[in-house]
């Protein structure tokens, strides 16, 4: 193993003269951990509140102060709510299920009003994470940032009208500036952007197949919208990173974007930005080289957008390993000298911590070889990071003892049709068809154990941090993915009919290998029984509902799509080699790997809830987090589930945490991991909580979403306090 150089490989040890701390022509709201008034707290994304009126003795008694339907459920339609509202002095905003913001007395939950973007149809609207909320001297310049779609919108607190001078009436539109045809790109925004003085500091979503748009960092004025500065996330010539990519790379690959949520150093003006994978996902053979800056923590200058130091978590990425949530701020305690550092949590279940100064790793980081890569044209990155400390908070590894029931029948989602097969193998025996070695094994065309899976690990919900104390508090999937790959088009691929190759290589991997849907993406295997091939045209062109466009793709590769699951016969015999994206592998299955039960394959807990000392690097607790009550075996009384959304932590020692399959709203003692208190929710809480306090009454509030995990769909925004 060779120990990565701590100074060299980051950066500068010294920080621009740009980033000393200037007195601010603009006031922003900055939170002192008592309001809510920022995306998961405050600009340090630290989940925390000080608010102690609800604690360990008393939260047994919360009772339900309010409930608000926000609307936008839609008959037949899946739809989630995964937003963290924010509050404002007496008003909460939230986003409904039809990506709509309103606004509610947080006392009540009466509403106050809805603005609902001027956009006709919920085309590609993505999904809303969250609100940037910006204040001047002025309350009339005060305002939300909301997007959907590729919009995004400044909307006034008071009124919730579109604030016209911002951008064109009130919005600007998210593919502008990014070097390429607006009109063939994808780009919507799940996740809120980070305000510093008077800069709005964006990440964008953009797809994730091949010709996907590039994910470059965006900052705008927060009065007129003008873009200010770009970072290239796929650097240009002359940039630094540019040599990790094939040359002239920047022209035609896409991600390497953030999607996951900024911090900000309010202090300093750094913003802290994680991205994810460059597009697409399980092969890079188009993209050889470390392909800077994907999969990395970037710290940039606010104000200019100068890159102060970087670290890449994956190399070359070929798993789907995005960094998932916004990363932490805190202060480290080491032998009594006070650090500022910065936490990240992955998908694979580790935490990289790092000087946020320097960008010096406050634990050792090892790189660790790996086997090269078997696929034709693709070229494995020989070494991959692991931090020493803290050990990892998901299980890494999948051996035939680790499995929980290895003679019941095996059912991923991808490979098997339970429904057709009559004999399906047993999990033992799909186990033993595949490779499970751990971490960065190359995907492959016989099927790769990915553990934890694609949603991790951690995911979007990120982890809670007390910025003073460096505990974090972060929930963790327990689940394994299985991914195989196999040749399309040309004479030796298993796939050579044009539309059935572009099928695969954009559509299987959101849909599965066989098109027949992934938990709550839908199956295309029907699809022309529910719309003309006009309607499934239109929708892979502009996308709908969470699934992004694909506007990038010719007319004759959409058609050929369309008269693919459409069943339509080709009229010529096209090749996939004359599509405009030339890769030689599509994905042939990608998804959970379960019994025919639905449980999951090892032994639980499938879900967990962790506290980590980050001062020391070693754990407080873990405890199983949600439960499978059809389980019923007495060795897991708790089992854990899947869980998506974060948890907010509290001075009053109490975590609060929804996130799980069970539709529960749960508190637990951040002391001991035990649990004080839970109750049912309408839906699935697949969200972050908010807490807050009106006329010395705390509350907090869950928006109950569902719609994840084969779980209903709901609508409810739902407020706890204590009584009166």
């Amino acid at each position: 193993m060779k120990r990565i150089n701590l100074f060299l490989i980051l950066g500068t040890l010294f920080l621009p003269i740009s980033c000393k701390k200037e007195k601010p022509d603009i006031i922003i709201s900055e939170s002192e951990h008592t309001t809510w008034s920022d995306y998961l707290g405050d600009s340090g994304r630290s989940h925390f509140s000080t608010l102690e009126q609800i604690d360990t003795v008393n939260v047994t008694n919360l009772e339900l102060a309010w409930s608000f339907k926000s609307g936008g459920l839609e008959e037949g339609r899946t739809t989630q709510i995964q937003t963290n509202p924010i509050i404002i002095r007496n008003t909460l905003f939230g986003v409904n299920a039809a990506i709509e913001l309103f606004a509610v007395n947080a006392a009540t939950g009466k509403q106050l009003w809805k603005f609902e973007p001027p956009i006709k149809d919920n085309s590609g609207l993505g999904l809303n994470r969250g609100l940037s909320f910006w204040q001047s001297n002025s309350e009339e310049s005060s305002r939300v940032f909301f997007s959907s779609g590729s919009k995004l919108f400044a909307v006034n607190i008071e009124t919730g009208k579109a604030i016209v001078p911002f951008g064109s009436n009130g919005s600007i539109d998210l593919r502008d500036g990014l070097g390429r045809d607006p009109e063939r790109l994808s780009v919507v925004a799940n996740t809120p952007g980070a305000i510093y003085q008077n800069t709005l500091v964006m990440g964008t979503r953009v797809g994730e197949g091949p010709g996907s748009s590039p994910g470059h960092i965006r900052a705008y004025n927060v009065l007129t919208g003008e873009i200010l500065w770009t970072f290239h996330t796929i650097p240009q010539p002359g940039e630094f990173g540019y040599e990790s990519w094939p040359e002239g790379a920047y022209k035609t690959v896409g991600g390497a974007n953030s999607w996951a949520g900024i911090a900000m150093d309010q202090e300093r003006g750094i913003a802290y930005i994680p991205t994810g994978s460059a597009a697409f996902d399980w092969y890079g053979g188009d993209r050889h080289g470390e392909n800077l800056f994907a999969n990395s923590l970037l710290a940039l200058d606010a104000k200019t957008g100068e890159r102060i130091w970087h670290f890449q978590m994956v190399h070359h990425d070929m798993w789907d390993r995005d960094l998932p949530a916004p990363p932490n701020l805190f202060e480290m305690n080491r032998y009594g000298e006070k650090i500022p550092a910065v936490a990240q949590v992955t998908k694979s279940g580790h935490v990289f911590i790092f000087n946020r100064l320097t960008g010096e790793p406050l634990f050792p980081i090892e790189e660790k070889e790996y086997p090269s890569s078997v696929l034709q044209g693709e070229q494995a990155h020989p070494t991959q990071p692991l931090p020493t400390k803290p050990l990892p908070f998901a299980k890494q590894l999948l051996n035939k003892a680790d499995l929980y029931a290895p003679n019941q029948p095996a059912f991923v989602d991808d490979f098997v049709d339970k429904d057709q097969n009559i004999n399906p193998p047993t999990v033992l025996d799909k186990f033993k068809q595949i490779t499970s070695k751990g971490q960065f094994i190359p995907i492959d065309t016989t099927g790769v154990l990915l553990y934890p899976g694609a949603d991790g690990g951690a995911e979007w919900g990120g982890a809670a941090m007390n910025p003073n104390k460096g505990i974090m508090y972060v929930n963790s999937n327990e689940m394994a993915w299985i991914v195989r790959m196999k040749k399309v088009g040309g004479e030796t691929g298993e796939t050579s009919n044009f539309g059935e190759s572009l099928a695969q290589i954009h559509c299987a991997r959101c849909h599965g290998g066989k098109l027949q849907g992934l938990g709550a993406i839908p199956e295309l295997q029907n699809v022309k029984k529910r719309f003309p091939i006009d309607s499934i045209q239109n929708i892979i062109q502009n996308g709908k509902g969470a699934m992004p466009g694909m506007p990038n793709l010719s007319d004759s590769e959409i058609n050929g799509i369309a008269n693919y699951i459409s069943g339509i016969a080709e009229e010529t015999d096209h090749r996939v080699e004359e599509s405009a994206v030339k890769v030689p592998y599509a994905v042939a299955g990608f998804g959970r790997f379960k019994d025919d039960r639905g449980f999951p394959v090892m032994n639980p807990p499938w879900g967990t809830l962790n506290a980590i000392d980050l001062n020391t690097g070693e754990y407080i607790w873990k405890v199983p987090l949600g439960n499978e009550e059809t389980l019923n075996d007495p060795n897991y009384p708790v089992s854990g589930t899947e869980n998506y959304g974060g948890p907010v932590i509290t001075a009053g020692g109490v975590l609060f945490i929804a996130a799980t399959k069970d539709e529960k709203f749960r508190a637990y003692n951040m002391r001991s991991g035990s649990l004080l208190w839970e109750t049912n929710l309408p839906a699935g809480g697949y969200a972050t909580p908010a807490t807050y306090q009106i006329d010395g009454k705390q509350y907090i509030v869950i928006a109950c979403g569902g719609g994840k995990m084969g779980t209903k769909s709901g609508d409810e925004y739902r407020a706890y306090a204590l009584p009166d």
